[in-house]
Formats: C-alpha cells, structure tokens, sequence
C-alpha cells in the first residue's frame, strides 16, 4: 500500500520530502505555494532538484495541491486570467520536484438556467493552461462534495470534462473517498458499482491518487468534513477495506488530509499499515 498524507513546506520542498520519509510515508502531498493565494511565486529550483532527487532516492511518490482560491469556472476575466497563470506556476513547480501532478477541484455551478455553461468554461480553461503547458506533470481534477446531483460529484462528469478537453493525455483523477461519500456517489455499499462504471468510463484507467479521508457525516449529507480513517467517522473499517484491497488501485498513493488532533499522521500511517500492510 503507498500511504502518506499532506505535509508542510515550511522547511522548503525537500523539507516536504524530508518529513514525509520520517513518517515512513511512500507518498505525500504539499501545497507548491500560499494555499490562499493565487500569486506567481518564484521558487527555488535548486531545492526543487533536491526534492525530486531525494524523492527518487527514498522511493517517494508525490502530487501538489493547488491554492483554495483556484476556480475553473471563473466568470470574471481577470480572475480566469489570474488562475491561469497561477495553475501553470504550479505546474512548474510540480514539475520541478519531480511529482506526479497538481490536484484541482472540479468547477463550481455558475448558472442554475444554464448548467452546461460551467463545463464549457472549465474546458475552456485547462485548454488554455493545458496549451502553453508541456511537462510531464499532470493537472488532476478532484470530485466535488456536494449534495447528490451537484456539479462535479460523479465519475462521468469527471471522464466527460477530460474527454472533451484539447490535450486529455495532461489530464488525470484524484478521488476523495470522503468527497465520494458525502455526495453519495460512494455510500459504502456499492463499491462493486462504481468500479464497474469507473472501468466502463475509462476512469480508473487515469486515476492517479486517492485523498484517503473518512466522514464526519452521513452519506448524501454533502457535507465536506473528514473523519480519521479508523473513526470516529461514517465509513466503516470494512468498507474501506474493500475499496483499499481493489486491484485497480493497488499502485494509487492514497494520501490522508485527515484530522490530527487526537492522532498524528505520523502514528495514522503506522497504524494503518499495521493493518493494511506497507
């Protein structure tokens, strides 16, 4: 199992790289920069070079996670703009550190009376990012966790938007496992369902990382709240274990943004390879 979770840059990229190897983690994931800012950052690549190097040396798989304030369904020309340029810094900064690629939140509804607008402006927008960008590292769309029947919460939107875009070869999944449960796209009992439509949409097939969260809420409650994979929470020790012991996932990090306040990553990673081995 690849397990790690969401580490710091406080102490610069290969600081990032550093504690996630001290955590026994095979994978991490950082943000590149400010995670409330849409700013260009200069960045160092000298410890860019130095992450990625050490990463390859320690068997590290990594992804970024794009600032909050990233929007694919910007309607304001200056914020698009500002977005733009913002995912491809980060795309060069994932690049740099050798990581796999950027997580990006699905779009948001922009208009009840026309709903096909938000996908027409989010493929409009990774066209424009995904033409001036030519490295390796990949933009990864997360689903939603909206109530049942909002935007961005089900493997076909997902597949569709990729399919639709220019350069789909650029374009990878992420999925939230507490994402999938508050949407009641995964309600704990139909995994063997959403495997067999993932496969049929080709989804699994451009699956590159799981946020490995459990939920704080019932299924369908839309709620985005995360629960420690081992409880309390709503999705049960067995059901994780069959969507963890899926072939089709068994070379996916999962990453845990899980809370850490009662338990450390550190000691959640340990216990959870105890169980679901290393």
């Amino acid at each position: 199992m690849k397990l790690g979770s969401h580490v710091s840059i406080r102490k610069g990229y290969l600081g990032a790289a550093k504690q996630a190897a001290s955590m026994n983690a095979s994978a991490f994931q950082y943000f590149p920069k400010n995670p409330r800012s849409l700013s260009v950052k200069e960045f160092s690549k000298e410890d860019a070079h130095l992450c990625k190097k050490f990463s390859e040396e320690h068997a590290l798989e990594s992804i970024t996670h794009t600032p909050y304030p990233t929007n694919l369904t910007s309607t304001n020309e200056n914020k698009k703009n500002k977005v733009i340029q913002s995912l491809l810094n980060d795309l060069e900064i994932t690049e740099a550190c050798g990581s796999i690629g950027a997580v990006v939140h699905f779009g948001k509804l922009i208009s009840h009376d026309e709903p096909l607008a938000s996908y027409q402006l989010m493929i409009e927008i990774l066209n424009d990012v995904l033409r001036q960008w030519n490295g390796n590292s990949k933009i990864l769309l997360e689903n939603n966790a909206g109530i049942p029947g909002s935007i961005g919460t089900t493997l076909e939107e997902l597949a569709q938007v990729r399919n639709l875009c220019e350069q789909p070869g650029k374009i990878g999944f992420c999925l939230d496992t507490c994402h999938a449960f508050a949407s009641g796209l995964w309600n704990g009992e139909n995994w063997n369902e959403i495997l067999e439509k993932g496969m049929e949409l080709g989804y699994f097939d451009h699956l590159d990382v799981i946020h490995f969260n459990n939920s704080k809420y019932e299924t369908g409650s839309g709620k985005d709240r995360h629960a420690n994979i081992l409880g309390p929470g709503y999705i049960t020790e067995a059901q994780f274990h069959q969507l963890i012991k899926t072939p089709q996932l068994e070379d996916i990090p999962f990453i845990l943004e899980t809370p850490k306040d009662e338990i450390s990553h550190k000691e959640e990673i340990k216990l959870l390879l105890e169980k679901w081995g290393g």
